[in-house]
């Protein structure tokens, strides 16, 4: 009896499936049989000399077969890119200078104007900048990092930026531009800012010992290179107001350095320290910076 309720079913259910999908009920040569119908992955057929259909059905009249399923292919994951982008990163940090000037040499003394008469000559003290006024502020415009494993783990990164200084010294020194020179001055300055920027390229190994940079630790150590756009410098005194001088000055017009990174989370620090001179002439002048870094990764 349970035999005959579901054969029952299954007859019924295939008319209906038919009829939604009269294709389902065709013979091999295309025509509409009505012997054969498909039901999901079953396949009814009605044996010749069958029932007909105003006789209720008998399971013998019907042979049911299972049609296995087709084993679908899934196409393989899109691969990760090895290079991701990241725009617009912000750096603001403290800078100085270790200064290995021997200041008895002739080429500081050429570089340091004074008077022999009335001046003592140039010492380190006299150079001495204010450390929580002298600032370093990066634009970096993009960087980016080219993975050189599978998991990401090891990179390469780069990318271009605007390097600013804002040099504040603590005495009234002033830059003479042709020929290049630096001397005492005999105003007060409430103000004596030096400022100069370089268009840089980093290249630095990155590391990230963790499956996601942006919430684990990761480092990164390398050098970079710039190349000097401008510098000037800006005075205010009660005497000749605001002055601001532009030229070279005598400052190398390249900069050298090392760079790092290190990044903790959402919280990164970065430092560089110049193998190159601030100055081409004269002086031996190494600019150093750490700072917080505002970036993705």
């Amino acid at each position: 009896m349970a035999g005959f309720i579901m054969l029952s079913s299954l007859v019924t259910i295939a008319q209906t499936d038919t009829t939604a999908n009269p294709s389902a009920a065709t013979d091999t040569t295309g025509n509409n049989s009505g012997d054969t119908v498909r039901v999901g992955n079953f396949l009814i057929v009605r044996k010749k000399g069958a029932t007909d259909n105003y006789n209720p059905p008998k399971r013998s009249d019907y042979i049911i077969i299972n049609i296995p399923h087709k084993h679908v292919y899934h196409s393989e994951p899109a691969r990760r890119s090895r290079i991701s982008t990241n725009y617009l990163i912000f750096d603001l940090g403290f800078a100085n200078y270790r200064d290995k000037t021997d200041y008895s040499s002739q080429e500081a003394m050429d570089y340091l104007k004074y008077d022999p008469a009335n001046e003592q000559p140039f010492q380190k003290e006299d150079l001495k900048l204010i450390p929580e006024k002298t600032s370093n502020v990066n634009i970096w415009w993009f960087m980016q990092k080219l993975s050189l494993t599978k998991d990401g783990s090891l990179s390469l990164k780069y990318g271009l930026g605007l390097e600013m200084y804002n040099i504040r010294y603590k005495y009234n020194i002033s830059y003479n531009e042709k020929p290049p020179y630096i001397y005492r001055d005999t105003i007060d300055f409430s103000k004596n800012k030096l400022y100069i920027d370089y268009a840089t390229i980093p290249f630095m190994l990155n590391i990230n010992p963790g499956p996601d940079p942006r919430h684990g630790l990761s480092m990164s150590i390398g050098m970079s290179a710039g190349y000097r756009l401008g510098s000037h410098t800006k005075q205010i005194s009660d005497e000749r107001g605001k002055v601001k001088n532009h030229g070279d000055m005598g400052f190398d017009p390249w900069r050298v350095a090392y760079v790092a990174e290190v990044g903790l989370g959402p919280v990164r620090v970065y430092g560089s320290y110049s193998i190159t001179p601030l100055h081409d002439q004269g002086l031996k002048q190494y600019p150093y910076v750490v700072g917080l870094r505002f970036s993705n990764w």
